[in-house]
């Protein structure tokens, strides 16, 4: 067994030439033998075949040498001077055995010399198109070693094979460019992430820090005053937890874990799950939940919508005026399942509608208290994981809405 990557290896040009010459060497013979040619003419026939046989090998074996890791040109015309070279010479054999008189092979040497000439200007002008392409497809090459990832060959008009291999070569460099593209805005995503992260780290690191120290040097009095100021730390601790985990959780959406995941649930197991998980922010602030799942509550789809939902509930919670109203609104579509959450908040400004999924996008204050500042980038991301859309607007109590649309 060959070894894995070792090139088959293949006879070299004067064996080729030998095995060539001789068929046609055998041929001549039995086309000879099959018209009846005498057999006292047959030997002398096949004599004087042995230095023609001899002479194509030898002529061979000195072209591939000569024109080994020459130009397409160079070898093309290699090839028509090489069959000249050895038809003359095999004209001059026959011509030394008798086999043709003087004047005939003179003739015949004067049309092989003008076939030669014409071969030579044929495949100059044959060879010209495929050199033109070979040349193309070494400077677009060149050019995308160089960095340049605008290079393509485009259309050749040349040989089959060198049109398909100018092909692949731009399918490969367009593959390549919005690969690196997409690398460089990953890039610059995972540097603002990480700037944006690190502004938002520094507030309640802060406040537990300055919280810390006045417990410390006993500036703070055992008593409701320490007791207050427990609690604060408690959320300060606690918006760092949020923070972090969603910081884990972002990380593995982009890793492209949401494609991977085949799991299925009822809409109605996911929204009961998702909604346990914000009543009790809820019932401390005095906001009523209620859901609404219609048609869609039997409906499949991923555990994943449980985050997605209480993403989106929770920011509603965050920005509705006690008292007020959170409703969680779905359906079955033709493409699949809408969910739709409503808040009795302030409502979502016009010109930030575009900006809210951005990380820890920031717009009046009124819309900037509590929560990591990415859980609605999170809901963008798995909507979009699974083939869905994500939209924000008014509602029409006045607060803001939230659509979302998902495949079936």
């Amino acid at each position: 067994m060959s070894e894995p990557g070792a090139e088959r290896r293949r006879p070299g040009p004067a064996l080729t030439a030998a095995a060539v010459t001789g068929a046609g060497a055998i041929a001549t013979l039995a086309i000879a033998a099959t018209i009846g040619t005498p057999d006292d003419e047959m030997v002398p026939l096949a004599v004087s075949l042995i230095p023609a046989f001899v002479l194509s090998v030898v002529v061979a074996a000195i072209a591939a040498r000569m024109l080994s890791g020459a130009s397409i040109r160079r070898r093309a015309l290699g090839v028509v001077l090489v069959a000249s070279v050895v038809g003359l010479g095999n004209l001059m054999v026959l011509a030394s055995l008798m086999y043709l008189e003087g004047s005939e092979a003179g003739e015949l040497a004067v049309l092989l010399l003008y076939s030669t000439a014409a071969g030579v200007g044929a495949a100059f002008a044959l060879t010209r198109s495929t050199t033109d392409a070979v040349d193309r497809l070494g400077e677009t090459a060149k050019r995308l070693g160089t960095g340049d990832l605008e290079a393509r060959v485009g259309p050749l008009g040349a040989e089959p094979e060198l049109t398909e291999l100018a092909r692949t070569l731009d399918d490969m460099a367009a593959r390549l460019q919005a690969s690196i593209e997409r690398e460089r805005a990953l890039e610059a995503h995972r540097l603002e992430l990480i700037t944006a992260a690190s502004h938002d780290l520094r507030t309640p690191l802060a406040s537990l820090r300055a919280m810390i120290e006045a417990i410390e040097d006993g500036v703070v009095p055992a008593g409701p005053e320490r007791d207050r100021y427990m609690a604060e730390m408690g959320k300060s601790v606690d918006s760092l937890t949020a923070l972090t985990d969603d910081l884990f959780d972002l990380i593995k959406l982009d890793a492209g874990e949401i494609e991977a995941d085949t799991e299925q649930a009822r809409l109605v197991d996911v929204a009961s799950a998702a909604l346990a998980l914000t009543e009790g922010s809820a019932v401390e602030k005095g906001i009523r939940l209620r859901a609404d799942l219609g048609d869609a509550e039997l409906a499949m789809t991923s555990p994943r919508v449980a985050r997605v939902i209480q993403n989106l509930v929770q920011n509603a919670i965050r920005h509705t005026p006690s008292g007020g109203e959170v409703l969680v609104v779905a359906k079955r579509t033709e493409q699949g399942i809408s969910i739709v959450v409503e808040d009795e908040g302030e409502g979502i400004p016009a010109d930030a509608v575009d900006k809210i999924f951005e990380p820890f996008w920031r717009g009046d204050a009124s819309r900037s208290t509590g929560g990591s500042g990415l859980g609605l980038t999170l809901v963008k991301r798995i909507v979009e994981g699974l083939g869905g859309e994500i939209s924000a607007g008014s509602a029409p109590r006045g607060g803001a809405r939230f659509a979302v649309s998902l495949p079936g």
